[in-house]
């Protein structure tokens, strides 16, 4: 049974069937997932679906690509929302410099990242981060918070940056960009990187692993990336699923 640690069935690309494709993901071997908001909006459907699903946990946050028109005043509201039961993490949060090139807007996103990290240590929650073309300032804002603990999503950062984020403790976790053709880095990451320290998730609706690229993605499609990570360490598939489906019951404090 695996647990995807990250999937949005908040999105849009969900609205025609997003229950039948929940209510299905047990038969396909999934067991777990946790669904990160991006806004106040998604953070509370995030909370609406785990109400519903016992399977399915939430985590409450802004995007860096969300903050138009957003104050640090607003995480008021997502501090109030992380103190749902079922919000098991402060995310999806970080820094993209891919899509926003200018320097404000750059600022804005740490700024944000900053005190949202800073939420994350108050409220004892883990934080979800998204790292995009950021990877050094994404690292060094972490680090200057020694009390945060938490996973950088769909790695993509180098081994050298591996190695810090696990001497200070925190996660990573990979998508289907593990299994496509030119995921040299990642693979190598992975090569080196303690299983204690793996997680997988699909990013759903995004990154759908290799042979179903180009299909809208979901979690029961997390199985190649069990598969991947196993040709890699040579494990077993079902190894793997246990060991990364402990890890992420322990980094989001869920009971056995």
């Amino acid at each position: 049974m695996y647990f995807d640690t990250h999937a949005h069935y908040d999105s849009d690309a969900f609205d025609a069937d997003r229950h039948q494709v929940l209510e299905g993901l047990a038969e396909r071997g999934v067991e777990l997932v946790v669904n990160p908001g991006c806004d106040l909006e998604t953070s509370r459907f995030a909370v609406e679906l785990a109400e519903r699903y016992p399977f399915l946990y939430a985590a409450v946050g802004y995007h860096p690509e969300n903050l138009e028109g957003v104050s640090l005043a607003d995480l008021d509201a997502i501090r109030t929302l992380a103190a749902h039961p079922r919000v098991k993490a402060i995310g999806e949060i970080g820094l993209d410099y891919y899509w926003v090139k200018d320097p404000e807007g750059r600022a804005k996103e740490r700024e944000f990242y900053d005190a949202q990290l800073s939420l994350a240590e108050e409220l004892d929650l883990p934080a979800i981060v998204h790292d995009r073309d950021a990877h050094q300032d994404c690292l060094d804002i972490a680090r200057a918070h020694p009390n945060a603990r938490g996973v950088f999503h769909c790695y993509a950062g180098s081994v050298e940056e591996a190695k810090i984020l696990v001497r200070m403790g925190w996660m990573l976790s990979f998508t289907g960009n593990i299994t496509f053709k030119k995921a040299r880095r990642a693979l190598e990451v992975l090569e080196w990187l303690p299983l204690e320290h793996i997680m997988l998730e699909t990013d759903a609706p995004y990154m759908t692993p290799e042979p179903f690229r180009g299909r809208r993605c979901d979690s029961g499609y997390l199985y190649r990336m069990a598969e991947t990570v196993a040709q890699i360490k040579g494990l077993s598939t079902e190894e793997v699923a246990r060991i990364t489906t402990e890890n992420g019951r322990r980094f989001f404090r869920l009971e056995a």
